[in-house]
């Protein structure tokens, strides 16, 4: 981007500024502090000049919106087109009321349906087991069979909108009943749009909702990869996720580097399954987390789209240009929101939305101020929303593509982001790759200590939380918040226990058996999922089947 005479040129004349002006400046009002750092704890110098970025080649590194590297974008327009599909993650209770919150934030302008599972679903148990009680319906709907999906969606038409599903261990399960909803409204499965999570090695690492093995779980994954690309083409078949690493307290080098270590496991698994990389990488997607520093997180999104694009093209040798780009959801962060003062909470997650959208999101769900505290209220969430369409519609950051490049410290920032993860992809791939690493710990130490570094950070003050370690208020106990009823447990048990006098109890066990008989060989076993969910059997009993078949994970223990 710039000669070697004009480079000379400037760092001459940044020499006589720091001597003159800076030092002069510096010796009357002395800087805040003895050094500035990003969130993830990264110096940031006081200045950025061409100095900094003096490597970049625009063709090389940059180029064009929806060209190959994507540094700029997955699509040439980017927001100038559509801007990006306003997403909020929801489900909590029954699916009846679950139902009444997607309705009621689809007439709010939300333009994806996303949703949340109770705990007991997401490892694969129903309600009525003894593990699923005091859980049921508590941080997402409880569905324990066909008929609850069927509630859930009753009244949306499953061609009209895209649904992303948080479900990773009983993915499977999940997707089929949602195809099974979508055959009884006349929806065929080419038609649907969606992505399920069914990204397990971030449970391993981050989340702990798993249930199956690291082997029969991969396997399910590109069962479902090869299952899609046949009769689901338009369906995203796994949202690899930082999120909750994120959440678990990595830095943003860290959220990058460990996401796509995941997702070249995926992508090895299943070209060794015999899938060839342009049949299944433009369906994979993925999930990044939205952190306060606002220009270390931009700068993190770019990075991450480039160094996809290049571990596709030079590692995988992809030759599809969207096997190519990295699609992401994004989602403020939970971790940032502070149980006092929630109303703060509004500022932060503003932050965090430009934050999404400057770096290029596809989708994004903004988190509710009251989410430290409880499951978000109407009134919550609806604020949540409008604070996308603000950005959207109003701030004039989606008027033109990547509005930051260019800019001395997002490009530096970009490159070091990138830099970093590649290190730490290096490191997984000498380990033997990322189940290898999550075996032996290295991921989770990894995160372990940048979480520990961060909280010592607020534990003294070094890094200021507004109105938790300073400017705090005296504050009365929250009014209004949303609490799950304690009897939608007893209503679920009540709803499996009529369902099961009423279904074809011999049809459901022979289709169990078929699903045996193909977990036990290498046959795929998505097509005995969908017909043992069309008899209605329940997600407990089908995971159950599997559970004898492939056993049980068992976590290795790291202090």
């Amino acid at each position: 981007m710039f000669d070697n005479e004009s480079l000379n040129q400037i760092k001459q004349s940044r020499n006589e500024w720091e001597e003159t002006q800076l030092k002069k400046t510096l010796a009357k009002f002395p800087e805040r502090k003895e050094e500035f750092t990003t969130v993830s704890g990264e110096v940031v110098n006081p200045l950025y000049t061409p100095e900094d970025i003096e490597w970049l080649d625009y063709n090389k590194d940059l180029g064009y919106p929806g060209e190959y590297p994507f540094t700029r974008g997955v699509q040439p327009t980017m927001y100038r087109g559509k801007l990006w599909t306003m997403r909020m993650y929801a489900g909590f209770a029954t699916a009846e009321e679950s139902n009444n919150r997607y309705k009621y934030l689809l007439e709010q302008g939300q333009t994806g349906l996303s949703v949340a599972f109770d705990l007991p679903t997401q490892i694969g148990y129903d309600s009525d087991h003894p593990l699923a009680e005091g859980e049921v319906g508590k941080v997402g709907v409880a569905i324990d069979s066909l008929e609850d999906m069927e509630t859930l969606f009753e009244g949306i038409p499953l061609d009209k909108v895209s649904t992303s599903m948080t479900i990773n261990a009983p993915a499977s399960v999940l997707l089929a009943m949602y195809m099974a909803v979508a055959e009884k409204q006349g929806v065929t499965p080419d038609k649907l749009r969606g992505t399920i999570q069914n990204d397990i090695l971030k449970e391993y690492i981050a989340r702990g909702t798993y249930i199956f093995p690291v082997e029969p779980s991969m396997r399910l994954i590109t069962n479902i990869f090869e299952y899609c690309s046949k009769y689901v083409p338009k369906w995203n078949t796994i949202s690899i996720s930082g999120y909750h690493i994120r959440e678990a307290g990595c830095t943003a080098a860290q959220e990058v580097g460990f996401t796509l270590a995941d997702g070249i496991a995926y992508v090895e698994s299943a070209i060794k399954a015999g899938l060839d990389v342009d049949d299944f990488a433009p369906r994979l997607s993925f999930f990044f987390n939205a952190h306060n520093d606002l220009l270390e997180e931009v700068s993190k999104y770019r990075a991450a789209r480039r160094l996809w694009a290049r571990i596709m093209k030079e590692r995988f040798g992809a030759k599809k240009p969207k096997s190519m780009m990295l699609k992401f959801h994004t989602q403020t962060g939970g971790s940032t929101l502070t149980a006092q003062q929630p109303d703060n909470n509004i500022v932060r997650v503003a932050i965090q939305t430009l934050a999404a959208v400057l770096g290029g999101t596809q989708s994004l769900h903004t988190n509710s101020r009251d989410e430290a505290l409880a499951l978000p209220t109407e009134d919550s969430v609806r604020i949540a929303l409008r604070t996308q369409q603000i950005v959207g519609y109003e701030s004039g950051v989606t008027d033109t593509v990547d509005p930051l490049a260019g800019s001395y410290y997002i490009e530096a920032k970009t490159k070091e982001i990138e830099d970093k993860a590649m290190e730490y992809i290096n490191k997984i791939d000498e380990l033997g790759g990322a189940p290898r690493a999550i075996d032996m710990g290295y991921i989770q130490q990894q995160i372990m200590d940048a979480a520990y570094k961060y909280q010592r950070e607020v534990e003294t003050g070094a890094r200021i939380v507004v109105g938790m370690n300073k400017f705090q208020v005296e504050e009365e106990s929250p009014k209004g918040l949303l609490k799950v009823d304690p009897a939608v447990g007893n209503l679920q048990k009540h709803k499996i226990s009529d369902l099961k006098t009423r279904r074809n109890n011999e049809l459901v066990k022979e289709k169990l058996e078929a699903l045996r008989s193909a977990c036990e060989s290498d046959e795929n076993v998505m097509p005995h999922i969908l017909e043992a969910v069309k008899t209605y059997a329940t997600l407990g009993e089908i995971c159950g089947v599997m559970r004898e078949v492939f056993g049980e994970y068992q976590q290795s223990v790291i202090i």
